[in-house]
């Protein structure tokens, strides 16, 4: 049984991944493809790159041309800290911190803001499928 956490995280309609890469073995590459391949309508977000997978990179999450309902997170814990009040702010509901990229200061920001937090647990790759 899938955690309601997560159910309501996959239920969202627009995601933006944060932390994306060029990069296919890097773990911010393979989450952004993997939900290209599902379908998802998911936004790549990295304040240096241009393009990831012949798709526009966002600098910012404000940049985003539609709301985003949820993020995934696979930057370094500090960097985790400084997007989350970016992410409070765009009024981001769901923020998934992919394993490696939690923070205990991002995650008390996020719950006192309301968010549903996914941290500590198992990644997007597992839940939505790799392939």
């Amino acid at each position: 049984m899938q955690d309601p956490a997560i159910a309501a995280f996959l239920d969202s309609k627009v995601f933006a991944v944060i932390g994306v890469s060029a990069d296919p073995t890097k773990f911010g590459h393979r989450c952004y493809a993997c939900y290209l391949r599902h379908g998802r309508t998911a936004y790549p977000v990295h304040p240096r790159l241009e393009t990831v997978l012949g798709h526009r990179v966002y600098p910012h999450l404000a940049d985003v041309p539609e709301p985003v309902e949820a993020v995934s997170i696979i930057t370094p814990p500090a960097v985790t800290e400084q997007v989350m009040g970016e992410v409070i702010a765009a009024g981001v509901r769901h923020v998934w911190m992919q394993p490696g990229a939690e923070s205990v200061e991002a995650i008390r920001r996020a719950r006192e803001a309301g968010l549903n937090v996914i941290a500590g647990g198992p990644c997007l790759l597992v839940e939505l499928g790799a392939g």
